[in-house]
This record gives structure tokens, C-alpha cells and sequence, in this order.
């Protein structure tokens, strides 16, 4: 979710197959590579890199055809106006993972690690799920259209955003409580609902992240998939480390396009 370039995506098209088919990438920070630590060279502000999961779907079939328009730091008229007109008109599948900057999930994020009291965490809270239930669908719709209008053919994989906590006990998470990490977890939740539900409207599949993500989320114990707070690399934080694009997001993908 992070600062947001409107670069162009690139195009890589397999030498030694012919191609089975073309697949377009959209999205925000959780479509590139943000949280892995590795980028491409030079970097860009929109961070990709060679661990986001539609790359390593992409290099699994090199007989398909792949254009990466996804950016750190997306909104849906982001997607709309600078990642869509990249999808070919032939497309056979797109991906797009894009909302959370939308109900700016990122600041409540902050707000609740920075403030004191409970209090003021759970009215930022609030304020991202009533974005998330009054204006997002709005936006989502319209998003996904578009995508349908440019790609009429293609098969579209709506991606989700995990939950990112196990609650109870202390893991080291500085200026949150259980009741914090229970009300982030519910924003996801709201978020997740929405997001299906305008997929659902639109006749696109959706990949709900929670179930994936759940057993590995932060405070688990469990070999975590996520970025806990590092305030030294604060825009790493929560988002998925290298292992979860890899033992995460793309098993799950792969479940749906086999």
C-alpha cells in the first residue's frame, strides 16, 4: 500500500514457447514485492521485484504472455486510470488486488501503533470500515468493469488482503493491545466482505487471503508470512515477507488457475 509511482508496467514475453495465453497484474503494494526486501535494480517507487506472487505465477508459466502494471501505493483510480489501458484487449487472465489504500487502511494502521488509548485506535477503525461499506463498492464496481471492458475474454482473480494477527498474548507489538489487534482483524474482515461481494457482482473469482494467511499471521508463532512493525523499515511493515508470496499467495492462485 506504500508511496505510489504511476509508472509503466513491463511486458515479458516467453522466447522459447509459444504463448498459451497472456496474463495482466494489478494492484497495489501487496501485488508487487513490498515486504520482501528484494526489488528489482534500479528501483522504482512502485517496488516490484522478482518475489510478488504474479511474478512467480508468471516464471511457473513461461508460455503466458506477462504485463506488470501493479504499483505500490494503488487506489482503485490508480488501477483505473494507469494500470487498465496497460491489460492487452487478448488478455486470458488478470489479477487485481486493490482497496485497502482506498479506505486507508495504512493510516489507521499507524494511528493505532502511535496513540495511547484504545479508544482512539478504534475510532480510526470505524471511520475505514464505514469507507469500506459506503464508498469502496462504488469504487470496486466501477474498477472491475473496467477491467472487463478492456479484457472482455479474460478470466479476472479478485486477490484479498489477510488478516494480520493471532490475538492473545504478548508478541512484542509495542502500543497495541488485544483489543487493537481484534478491531484491525475486523476491519480486514469488513474489507474482505466487501471485496467478495463486488467480485461476486461482477462474475469474478475470488481469492480470500484470511484462510491462507491465518495460521502464519503476526504473533502466531508459526513461521510468520507477514511483517510485524520494524520501524526502521516501517514501509515494510505488514506485508507479506518473501515466504508468504511464495508458500502464501501463490499456492493459492495456483489452486484457482491450476
Amino acid at each position: 500500500m506504500a508511496a505510489l509511482t504511476l509508472a509503466a508496467g513491463f511486458m515479458v514475453a516467453p522466447a522459447a514457447h509459444a504463448s498459451d495465453g497472456t496474463y495482466a497484474a494489478l494492484g497495489d503494494s501487496y501485488a508487487v514485492a513490498v515486504g520482501s526486501n528484494t526489488y528489482d535494480t534500479p528501483a522504482t517507487d512502485c517496488r516490484r521485484g522478482p518475489t510478488s506472487y504474479p511474478r512467480l505465477w508468471a516464471a511457473q508459466h513461461p508460455s503466458y504472455t506477462f504485463v506488470e502494471a501493479a504499483c505500490s501505493g494503488a487506489t482503485t483510480a490508480d488501477v483505473i486510470n494507469t494500470q487498465i489501458p496497460q491489460i492487452p484487449s487478448n488478455a486470458t487472465l488478470v489479477t487485481v488486488q486493490v482497496g485497502g489504500n482506498d479506505v486507508g487502511f495504512v493510516d489507521v494502521l499507524e494511528n493505532c501503533i502511535l496513540t495511547i488509548s484504545d479508544s482512539d485506535c478504534l475510532s480510526g477503525v470505524a471511520q475505514s470500515e464505514a469507507a469500506a461499506q459506503n464508498v469502496l463498492p462504488a469504487a470496486l464496481a466501477q474498477t472491475y468493469a473496467a477491467i472487463r471492458a478492456q479484457a472482455p475474454n479474460a478470466r479476472v482473480i479478485v486477490v484479498g488482503y489477510p488478516r494480520l494477527y493471532t490475538i492473545g498474548g504478548d508478541c512484542g507489538i509495542l502500543g497495541l493491545s488485544d483489543t487493537e489487534r481484534t478491531a484491525l482483524n475486523g476491519a480486514a474482515d469488513v474489507l474482505a466482505g466487501v471485496t467478495a461481494t463486488a467480485a461476486a457482482n461482477a462474475g469474478f473469482t475470488f481469492l480470500d487471503a484470511r484462510p491462507v494467511f491465518d495460521p502464519h499471521s503476526i504473533c502466531s508463532g508459526n513461521g510468520e508470512w507477514l511483517n510485524s512493525l520494524d520501524w526502521s523499515k516501517i514501509d515494510e511493515s505488514y506485508h507479506p515477507t518473501a515466504t508468504g508470496y511464495a508458500d502464501g499467495y501463490l499456492p493459492a492462485l495456483d489452486a484457482l488457475t491450476g
